[in-house]
């Protein structure tokens, strides 16, 4: 009896033994990392800017590095050749979303195409908005309605400085974008630069992208999410509704409608509806990502870049001088959407703004679905995966100078924003780049051109360039023509 006893404890042990080689074959090849605490891990080490304390924490321990946030295991990637490796080989397996529990507010994860796995339904969602809304076809026969709403920017400007009126290029910045978005979508304004209308749909956007940015206890404690304490999940669920809200009464509208199609991008997804081939929910939320990514994230870089062209007028004089020589000094005409392809300065000046302020600095965090090996470390199935655009963007293994504005380093360089170049990838790259970039990229140069091209902006606040805080960047003003008052610039 005491052998079969002894027999049985050793398969017992062998078994657990086994099991423990099998589900840990590697712990001792995770990426390296600052020792974590107990219980909170690594999490007091994230500071305020997340990015720039992972950038430097990453100078010690490395481009690929493990942190533990709470309970889950986060894995930072900082360059561009670790970036490289990780979605040329390994594209699928961390195509997943690590989804933060306010994401679940009014079920937006299981319909949102930005959060779904990468499962039937996503690329369906995909496909659609591959051939459906962002076709140059498309974009193309609605870029009248962009110049339009571009000539009534210039016209706004124009009266502010008749009047003496500050110009808030934020706002401004995000009523453009927010219409140019509209337009492409329902064919119509969703707000005015005189009324409160588009500093409501801001605030709701900003409310939206800093909630589910925010550190939140339920994203690093999963088994106690259920609890919502700092009441993420709750604030959220209130945005998502009101700009639900928004969206009903124009879909209830046009469904209303018995006039006539407008052709536009509500059309088709409404057609698809029709055909059962989406749902209205699929729609709903749909739009919940495209106006949220596309409207804020656009009005801060055409804000970043004013900012550093203010505090290097040198180059502002340059761009603008290339407008001129497009257009031939004088003439009256405004800038097309068929002009950017002709200038160059102003696509550098633009791949300089990404480069140095990405709207995205960590992309939207990724999360490995199997046990994986890259560059000689081992990612485990579920870890969190972080990509630091904002460390690359400051590589000086790739940048030289990193940290000035010099738009000048694009013009002799093949790198660009669209995703192929892991140097600079503002809008991701792989299966989960973002599907609206096509349009982002139309709007970001037409509206940054048409600002060049219609006012002489300048620092008129008694500041020099110099001591602009480029950080916080509070106190910046511009002025045309007049002195204007101090202008907030992005969060």
């Amino acid at each position: 009896m005491e052998y079969y006893n002894c027999i049985t404890l050793f398969v017992a042990l062998l078994i657990i033994t086994l099991h423990f080689l099998i589900r840990n074959p590697r712990k001792s090849k995770l990426p390296p990392g600052p020792k974590p605490w107990p219980i909170i891990g690594n999490i007091h080490l994230l500071g305020s800017k997340p990015h720039r304390s992972v950038a430097d924490l990453s100078k010690t321990y490395g481009p690929l590095m493990t942190l533990r946030l709470g309970s889950i295991t986060t894995i930072v990637i900082s360059s561009p050749d670790v970036a490289k490796e990780m979605f040329l080989k390994h594209d699928v397996d961390f195509a997943s979303r690590q989804i933060p529990d306010c994401v679940w507010a009014l079920d937006h994860a299981k319909l949102s195409m930005a959060w779904l796995p990468v499962c039937p339904k996503w690329r369906e969602l995909r496909k659609i908005s591959a051939i459906q809304l962002f076709t140059n076809h498309r974009l193309d026969a609605s870029q009248g309605l962009r110049k339009k709403k571009v000539n009534e920017l210039v016209e706004f400007v124009k009266g502010c400085c008749e009047k003496g009126l500050v110009v808030d290029i934020g706002k401004a910045a995000f009523t453009t974008a927010l219409n140019l978005l509209s337009n492409t979508f329902f064919s119509m304004d969703l707000c005015a630069y005189d009324s409160s209308g588009s500093q409501e749909f801001k605030d709701l956007a900003w409310h939206i992208m800093e909630e589910i940015g925010r550190p939140n206890i339920s994203d690093f404690f999963p088994l106690i999410k259920a609890l919502d304490l700092q009441g993420v999940k709750r604030s959220i669920s209130t945005y998502f509704s009101k700009m639900l809200e928004v969206f009903d009464k124009i879909i209830h509208k046009r469904l209303s409608d018995q006039i006539g199609s407008k052709d536009d991008v509500l059309d088709a997804l409404l057609n698809l509806v029709k055909q059962n081939e989406l749902t209205l929910d699929n729609v709903r939320h749909m739009l919940i990502d495209l106006f949220v990514a596309g409207t804020d994230t656009t009005s801060n870089t055409i804000e970043w870049a004013l900012t550093e062209l203010l505090r290097h007028p040198e180059k502002m004089t340059k761009a603008q001088a290339e407008i001129e020589q497009l257009l031939e000094k004088g003439q009256s005409r405004s800038i097309q959407e068929s002009d950017i392809s002709k200038l160059p300065y102003i696509q550098a000046i633009v791949k300089e703004t990404m480069r140095l302020h990405p709207a995205a600095p960590f992309l939207i965090p990724r999360k490995a679905t199997t046990n994986i090996e890259l560059c000689g470390y081992w990612v485990p199935k579920n870890a969190q995966v972080w990509v630091n655009v904002w460390s690359m963007g400051r590589d000086p293994s790739v940048w030289p100078d990193f940290e000035s504005f010099t738009p000048e380093r694009f013009l002799e360089s093949e790198i660009d924003i669209r995703g192929r170049d892991f140097e600079l990838m503002p809008f991701g790259t792989g299966r989960r780049i973002c599907p609206g970039m096509p349009l982002a990229y139309r709007m970001l140069h037409l509206m940054l051109a048409t600002f060049l091209h219609s006012f002489n902006w300048k620092l008129d606040n008694g500041l020099s360039p110099e001591e602009v805080d480029m950080e916080e960047k509070f106190g910046v003003a511009l002025a045309k023509v007049q002195p204007l008052q101090a202008i907030p610039f992005p969060r």
